[in-house]
């Protein structure tokens, strides 16, 4: 088994890049893949929390690498979806308390058993971020379309390349095409220009996301479909090498702005 590491970065703090990997790598198990989701954030930890997998934490990854337990027992498996299996960060201690080297043991240690591990970067690009990068092979950056954000992924692709990274792919998070229709939000497209990052998906903002969140349940297991969870299951296909047309959301968004004006009376005559 070839399993792929990949760190879920983004620089900047609150882009959603947590809620991100636990949605994306629940849709990665959906594939029939076998997924560790790694928590990365040690004393902020949240992964359990949107897994809705918090009751379930007995040990961390902090107690196997002290010895308490064996690796093993400090992941979690959810039940939920199969395949699908958490080693969760210590909420007690600090993002000193692991090194890079120690990180990379764990991870590979790991790697026999799985198809992808999945590792949840804090923010910023302090200790943490040398922690979670140290044994990935390619990374996936969360923004939004937020001049602050957008300047902190420039940020920290630099320093990925820096560090040899060999895959670098770009998500653009909370995307509101109608912001974008009225010039008040960053596009992709500029977004891109200024990154020079390929593209992997487009997530819309959406409260579900919020919603299913605080549930702890990841969105892409609605069975209701949602243009969000539809997005990042785009997401998981693309890095299985599928082809998938991303999703025309401008589009969706004209046709919004055709229904208003029309509402109001203000459709062209012909």
């Amino acid at each position: 088994m070839k399993c792929r590491v990949i760190v879920i970065t983004s620089g900047k703090g609150g882009v959603g890049k947590t809620t991100v990997t636990s949605n994306l790598g629940t849709a990665i198990a959906q594939l029939g893949k076998k997924v560790c989701l790694i928590d990365a954030d040690f004393g902020l930890r949240n992964l359990d929390l949107l897994l809705g997998l918090e009751q379930r934490v007995v040990y961390t990854i902090m107690d196997a690498l002290a010895g308490e337990c064996t690796l093993e027992k400090a992941i979690v498996r959810d039940k939920r979806t199969q395949g699908l299996h958490l080693l969760p960060a210590a909420q007690n201690r600090t993002k000193d308390a692991i090194t890079p080297q120690e990180m990379k043991q764990v991870i590979a240690q790991l790697k026999p058993n799985f198809d992808y591990i999945l590792v949840d970067c804090p923010a910023g690009i302090e200790m943490g971020f040398r922690n979670a990068i140290a044994a990935a092979t390619e990374a996936l950056i969360v923004t939004t379309p937020e001049v602050a954000a957008v300047r902190d992924a420039d940020r920290v692709v630099g320093l990925l390349e820096s560090e040899g990274m060999e895959s670098i792919r770009l998500i653009v998070n909370r995307l509101r095409p109608e912001m974008v229709e009225m010039d008040e939000m960053i596009s992709v497209e500029d977004i891109l220009d200024l990154l020079v990052v390929p593209l992997i998906g487009i997530i819309p903002d959406d409260k579900r996301i919020i919603t299913s969140s605080n549930r702890g349940e990841p969105l892409v297991l609605n069975k209701e479909p949602s243009l969000p969870g539809i997005a990042i299951k785009n997401i998981a296909k693309r890095l299985e090498g599928a082809d998938i047309p991303y999703l025309d959301l401008m589009a969706s968004q004209d046709n919004f702005f055709t229904r208003i004006k029309r509402f109001l009376g203000m459709s062209e005559q012909k």
